[in-house]
C-alpha cells in the first residue's frame, strides 16, 4: 500500500501541487468489484483546498488516472454503518448517497480517522459522523494543547513530509559546504551520521551537567506538594463547617417556605370568604321588604323592587369551582329561593287583585261616555301600574310561570272591560250615523219618476245662456255650466234602501267626520295599549327605522287591492314582538269586527260612504305603519282597510253593471243620460274628497273603468235609439262628458277627454250635414248628377249639353228655390232640430250655428257648379249668402 501511495503521489497529486494525506481501496457495493482508490488531499497553496479524490487503474496499463474529486467542504455525512462490529462498509453522503466496502476494516478506520481530523482542522466540525466508534475519535486527538494535536495530526497521518523552503536552503548552504555532496552520497551521508552522533554526545553531557539543578527542582516540588496536601486538609476542615451551617439554611429556608405557603393559603381563604360574604349576603332591611314590604306605596314600591334586584344578584353571583360544594352556600341558596318564592307569590297575588280592582273602577266612568262618541283614558290605570314596570322584569326573570299567568290574567281582564268600552263606542257612533239620515228613510221606497230625473238634472245644470257662433265656444260653455252647477249629494249607486237624490252633502261631510273620530279616538287607545303592555310586561317592541315601503297588489273581488308592507322588516320576528301582537289582538279582538260592522252600515246608508272611508282608512293605516308597520294597530286597520276596498270595487263594478242594463223609452227624446250626469257627480265628489289621498292610485284606476263603460254605454243608447237621432245623442253626451272632465281636470283622463270631445266634434259634424240635405232636397240631387256625370269622364263644360243636366232643367230646379221656400225650409229644418236637441245641454244655437256654416259652404259649391260647368250662361241661384244669413239670424230670434 505504501508503494501506492508513493506512486499516486508522484503520478497525480505532485503535478496538481496537492499533498496525498490518507488512501483506502474500496469498491461500489452491491456491484461488481472493480477496485478503485479514495484518496484525501490538501492542496499546498494557501488557501488550503481538502478534497476527496476517486483514483482508477487503467485497464490498459499499471497507471492510474484521476476519475472523480469532491471537495470536503460537500461532504455531509460520513455513516460507518456500525459502531459495534467491524465492518468494512461505510457510505459518503456528498450530493447523493455512495456507498462504498473497503479491502479492510484497518484501512476504512484509518480513511475515516483522517478525515475526521480533516473536519476538525479546515471544516470547523461541519461534517456529521454518525455509527462510528467513540474510541477511534478519541484515539485521533491525543491530550495536548490544540497546536499539538494540528502539528500531530500529519505526522500520524504519514511519516512522509516534504521539505518546506527553510529546510531546503539550509540543506543546500550544508550540501554547498561538502563537495562530494552529490558525486558521493554514501560519504556524505556518513559524514552527517558521524556529525548528528558528536551532537548526540554534546546533548548527554549537557543533561548529565543540569543533573544537580533538576534534583533541586525535584525538592522544590516535594515541598509544594506537602504545601497543597496541607491547603486541602484546611478546605476539607472547611467543608464540613459549611456543610452543617448549609444544613441548617435548609431547614431555615423549608420554614420559611412552610410559613409563606400557610399565610397565602390565608389569604385566599380570606378572598373566598369575602367574596361569598359580599356576594351572598341580604341585607335585613332587604329581607324584611321582601316579606313584609308594602306593594301598594311609591316608598314601598321602590323598596321591594331594590331588594328584588339584590337578590336577584346573589342569586345570579358566578361562584368559583368548589363553592356549589359548602354547606353555608348551599344553605343560603335556599334561603334566597326561598325569598324568592315567597315575593314572586305575593307581587303576582297583589297585581291580580290590583287588575280587578283597576278593571272594575275603569268600568264605573262607561256611563260618563255613554252619549258622547270618545273612549274612556285608561292613562292613570297605565301610570299607577307601570311603578311595578321593574318588579315585572324581575318576575319575568325569577318565575317566569308566574309572569306568565299575570300576563293571561291581565288579558283576560282587560279584553272584557275593552270589549264593554269599545262595543258602548261604536253604538253610539252608529246611533249618530242612522240619526244623520232618518229624515231620508222616509223616501227610501219612493220610486224615482221621469220628472224628478228631468227636474234634478236642471237644477243640476241650470241656464247657461244662449252661445251664437262658432263651436270654438265650447270651453266657454263648460266653465259657465260648471259654474252655475250646485254640488250634489246622490249615490253613484242606489243599494236598494236610499234614494239618491235624498241625502245631502251636509249628511255625508257629519258622517265623515263621524267616522275620522272613530278612527281619532281608536288609534291613540290602541298605541297606548301597546306602549304599556310593552313597558310594564318588559317587551321589546319593534321599530322600523329603515327600509322601502313597496306596493303588493292584490286580486280580490274583480279589483286590485294595493297594500303597504315595508321591505326592511326582517321576516322572522322575535318572540316578545310575537307575545305584545298576540295580547294585542286577545285584548282588542272586537274591534276588527266592530269596525267591519260600522263599514257595512255607513255602506248601507249611502255607497258613497265608502269613497270617505278609503281615503280615511288608508291615511290612519299609513299613518300607523310610518309609526310601526308590525303593530297591531297598522294590521288591524290594513285588514279593515281590504273590506273597504271590497265595498269601493263593488260600487263600481255595480255601477258599470248598472249602465249596461241602462233602458231608454222609445217615446221621450233622450237628452243627457242618467249614467253621464251621475258620472259628473260621483267624479266632483270623489275629486273633492281624495285631494291629496294616499290612494289616489285606486280612484284612478275607477276613473278609467267608469269612463270606458260610460263611452260604451252612450253609443250603445245611441245605437238603440228611436225617436232621437244617433248624432244628437252621441253629440250632446259626449259634449257633456268633455265639459266635465275640462272643468275638474282629472290628469288620468286627460286621452278620454281628448276622445270625448273628439267624438263631440265628428258626430256634430255629421248630424249636420244630414240634416242639410233636406231644405234643398232636388237642388242637392241635381248637383249630385253633375258631379256624377264629371266623375264619369266629361268634361265640365259639357255638362249643359246632357239632356237631364242642360241649361233649361237647371233653371226650372232653382226656380223651385225662391228665396221665400228656402226661407221657409230653414224655418222648418230649425224646428226639426229643436225637437231633436235637449234644453240641458243647450246646444241648438251651436247645431244652427254650425248648420248655418254648412249651408253657406254648399251654396258656394253650388255657385262655382254652376260658374265651371254653364258658362256664360247668366244662372245664378235666386238668393244669396247675405240672404242666407238675414233668414238664419231671423229665425234663430224668433224661436
Amino acid at each position: 500500500m505504501t508503494a501506492i501511495k508513493h506512486a499516486l503521489q508522484r503520478d497525480i497529486f505532485t503535478p496538481n501541487d496537492e499533498r496525498l494525506l490518507s488512501i483506502v481501496n474500496v469498491c461500489k457495493a452491491g456491484k461488481k468489484k472493480r477496485n478503485c482508490f479514495l484518496c484525501a488531499t490538501v492542496t499546498t497553496e494557501r488557501p488550503v483546498q481538502v478534497n476527496v479524490v476517486k483514483v482508477k487503474k487503467s485497464d490498459k496499463g499499471d497507471f492510474y488516472k484521476r476519475q472523480t474529486a469532491w471537495a470536503l467542504r460537500d461532504l455531509a455525512i460520513v455513516d460507518a454503518k456500525d459502531a459495534v462490529k467491524e465492518s468494512p462498509e461505510f457510505d459518503l453522503h456528498f450530493d447523493k448517497v455512495y456507498k462504498w466496502v473497503a479491502s479492510s476494516t484497518v484501512e476504512k478506520n484509518t480513511f475515516i480517522s483522517c478525515i475526521w481530523k480533516l473536519n476538525q482542522r479546515y471544516l470547523r466540525k461541519k461534517i456529521d459522523f454518525i455509527n462510528v466508534s467513540s474510541q477511534l475519535l478519541e484515539e485521533s486527538v491525543p491530550s495536548g494543547e490544540n497546536q499539538s494535536v494540528a502539528g500531530g495530526d500529519e505526522e500520524a497521518v504519514d511519516e512522509y513530509q516534504e521539505l518546506n523552503a527553510r529546510e531546503e536552503q539550509d540543506i543546500e548552504i550544508m550540501m554547498e559546504g561538502c563537495e562530494y555532496a552529490i558525486a558521493n552520497a554514501e560519504a556524505f551521508a556518513e559524514k552527517l551520521s558521524r556529525e548528528l552522533q558528536v551532537l548526540d554526545g554534546a546533548n548527554i553531557q549537557s543533561i548529565m551537567a543540569s543533573e544537580k539543578q533538576v534534583n533541586i527542582l525535584m525538592k522544590l516540588l516535594d515541598e509544594a506538594l506537602k504545601e497543597v496536601d496541607q491547603i486541602e486538609l484546611k478546605l476539607s476542615s472547611y467543608e464540613e463547617m459549611l456543610q452543617s451551617v448549609k444544613e441548617q439554611m435548609d431547614q431555615i429556608s423549608e420554614s420559611n417556605h412552610l410559613i409563606h405557603l400557610s399565610n397565602t393559603n390565608n389569604v385566599k381563604l380570606l378572598s373566598e370568604i369575602e367574596f361569598l360574604v359580599n356576594h351572598m349576603d341580604l341585607a335585613k332591611g332587604h329581607i324584611k321588604a321582601l316579606q313584609e314590604g308594602d306593594l301598594t306605596s311609591s316608598r314601598g314600591i321602590e323598596a321591594c323592587t331594590n331588594a328584588a334586584d339584590a337578590l336577584l344578584q346573589c342569586m345570579n353571583v358566578a361562584l368559583r369551582p368548589g363553592h356549589d360544594m359548602l354547606h353555608a352556600v348551599k344553605q343560603q341558596q335556599q334561603r334566597f329561593s326561598d325569598l324568592r318564592e315567597q315575593f314572586a307569590r305575593r307581587l303576582a297575588s297583589h297585581l291580580n287583585s290590583v287588575f280587578v280592582q283597576q278593571g272594575h273602577d275603569q268600568s264605573s266612568t262607561l256611563a260618563q261616555h255613554s252619549a258622547e262618541l270618545t273612549l274612556p283614558n285608561h292613562h292613570p290605570f297605565h301610570r299607577d301600574l307601570l311603578r311595578y314596570a321593574k318588579l315585572m322584569e324581575w318576575l319575568k326573570n325569577t318565575d317566569y310561570g308566574k309572569y306568565e299567568g299575570l300576563t293571561k290574567n291581565y288579558m283576560d281582564y282587560l279584553s272584557r272591560l275593552y270589549e264593554r268600552e269599545i262595543k258602548d263606542f261604536f253604538e253610539v257612533a252608529k246611533i249618530k250615523m242612522t240619526g244623520t239620515t232618518r229624515e231620508g228613510k222616509k223616501f227610501a221606497t219612493l220610486p224615482r219618476k221621469e220628472s224628478a230625473v228631468k227636474q234634478e238634472t236642471e237644477s243640476l245644470h241650470g241656464s247657461s245662456g244662449k252661445l251664437t257662433g262658432s263651436t270654438s265656444s265650447l270651453n266657454k260653455l263648460s266653465v259657465q255650466s260648471s259654474g252655475n252647477r250646485r254640488s250634489q249629494s246622490s249615490s253613484l249607486l242606489d243599494m236598494g234602501n236610499m234614494s239618491a237624490s235624498d241625502l245631502d252633502v251636509a249628511d255625508r261631510t257629519k258622517f265623515d267626520k263621524i267616522f275620522e273620530q272613530v278612527l281619532s279616538e281608536l288609534e291613540p287607545l290602541c298605541l297606548a295599549e301597546q306602549d304599556f303592555i310593552s313597558k310594564f310586561f318588559k317587551l321589546q317592541q319593534h321599530q322600523s327605522t329603515s327600509g322601502t315601503t313597496t306596493n303588493e297588489v292584490e286580486e280580490m273581488d274583480g279589483g286590485a287591492l294595493s297594500r303597504s308592507y315595508t321591505s326592511g322588516v326582517p321576516q322572522t320576528v322575535s318572540s316578545e314582538k310575537d307575545m305584545i301582537r298576540q295580547m294585542m289582538t286577545k285584548i282588542f279582538r272586537c274591534i276588527e269586527p266592530e269596525l267591519n260592522n260600522l263599514i257595512a252600515l255607513g255602506d248601507k246608508i249611502d255607497s258613497f260612504n265608502s269613497l270617505y272611508m278609503l281615503v280615511k282608512m288608508s291615511h290612519h293605516v299609513w299613518t300607523a305603519q310610518n309609526v310601526d308597520p308590525a303593530s297591531f294597530l297598522s294590521t288591524t286597520l290594513g285588514n279593515v282597510l281590504v273590506t273597504v276596498k271590497r265595498n269601493f270595487d263593488k260600487c263600481i263594478s255595480n255601477q258599470m253593471k248598472q249602465m249596461d242594463e241602462v233602458k231608454i223609452s222609445k217615446k221621450s227624446k233622450v237628452g243627457i243620460l242618467p249614467f253621464v250626469a251621475e258620472f259628473e257627480e260621483f267624479a266632483a265628489l270623489a275629486e273633492s274628497i281624495f285631494k291629496n289621498a294616499e290612494r289616489r292610485g285606486d280612484l284612478d284606476k275607477a276613473y278609467i273603468k267608469l269612463i270606458r263603460a260610460v263611452f260604451d254605454s252612450v253609443e250603445k243608447v245611441a245605437n238603440e235609439s228611436q225617436k232621437t237621432p244617433r248624432d244628437v245623442v252621441m253629440m250632446e253626451n259626449f259634449h257633456h262628458i268633455f265639459a266635465t272632465l275640462s272643468r275638474l281636470k282629472i290628469s288620468c283622463l286627460e286621452a278620454e277627454k281628448k276622445e270625448a270631445k273628439q267624438k263631440y266634434t265628428d258626430h256634430l259634424q255629421s248630424y249636420v250635414i244630414y240634416s242639410l240635405g233636406q231644405p234643398l232636397e232636388k237642388l242637392n240631387h241635381f248637383f249630385e248628377g253633375v258631379e256624377a256625370r264629371v266623375a264619369q269622364g266629361i268634361r265640365e263644360e259639357e255638362v249643359s249639353y246632357q239632356l237631364a243636366f242642360n241649361k233649361q232643367e237647371l233653371r226650372k230646379v232653382i226656380k223651385e228655390y225662391p228665396g221665400k221656400e228656402v226661407k221657409k225650409g230653414l224655418d222648418n229644418l230649425y224646428k226639426k232640430v229643436d225637437k231633436h236637441l235637449c234644453e240641458e245641454e243647450n246646444l241648438l244655437q251651436v247645431v244652427w250655428h254650425s248648420m248655418q256654416d254648412e249651408f253657406i259652404r254648399q251654396y258656394k259649391h253650388f255657385e262655382g257648379l254652376i260658374a265651371r260647368c254653364y258658362p256664360g250662361s247668366g244662372i245664378t241661384m235666386e238668393f244669396t249668402i247675405q240672404d242666407i244669413l238675414d233668414y238664419c239670424s231671423s229665425i234663430a230670434q224668433s224661436h
